[in-house]
């Protein structure tokens, strides 16, 4: 084999040069191309003001958290808000009414408040020549605590009836109406 190497030895020299020579292009080009694949994952690693992608996923990841903590607050404060909206009066009844033939106008009235539970109170007025008389009634899950009068039971009846966050209103004329 020494004597193949030693008759060949100007094209085997001429071979390894061309490979050294090919292998060196193309080292050349890859390392090239690695500069240029790294001059461009710069820049797009890098956030508008210059910093690394790390800064910028941290910043990122940062507002997410302060976005997180603003959203378990907003919960909280919308549930205690839905508590206590359910209590608030919601369902709204008022009956206008003349009780007595001798005074002029519907100015007395049964009013009943109630909240998303049908709890609350039905507030009445008798309004005569000699004064006004106001009762009080309340109501618990829709049921009154005593007796009501037509006019009052109209009141509740309507607000039941009533679309949350409105007034269900009736007038009613002397006619057929009697008194307490």
């Amino acid at each position: 084999m020494s004597s193949f190497v030693q008759d060949n030895l100007v094209p085997i020299v001429i071979a390894l040069i061309v490979g050294l020579a090919i292998a060196l292009v193309a080292l050349g080009l890859t390392w090239r191309r690695a500069a240029d694949l790294h001059r461009r994952l710069e820049g797009l690693t890098r956030g508008d003001d210059g910093r690394s992608l790390q800064a910028v996923l941290e910043s990122h990841l940062g507002q997410v958290e302060a976005l997180d903590a603003a959203v378990d607050r907003l919960v909280d404060r919308t549930t205690t808000l839905e508590a206590t909206g359910r209590k608030a009066f919601q369902r709204i009844g008022l009956v206008r009414f003349n009780p007595f033939e001798d005074t002029g106008g519907n100015q007395s009235f049964a009013l009943a408040l109630l909240d998303a539970d049908a709890d609350g109170v039905i507030v009445s007025s008798l309004h005569a020549r000699g004064g006004t008389r106001v009762y009080a009634k309340a109501v618990a899950a829709g049921r009154p605590e005593a007796a009501l009068s037509d006019e009052e039971t109209q009141a509740l009846v309507l607000a039941r009836g009533a679309t949350a966050g409105r007034v269900a209103l009736a007038d009613r004329s002397a006619a057929g109406v009697g008194g307490r």
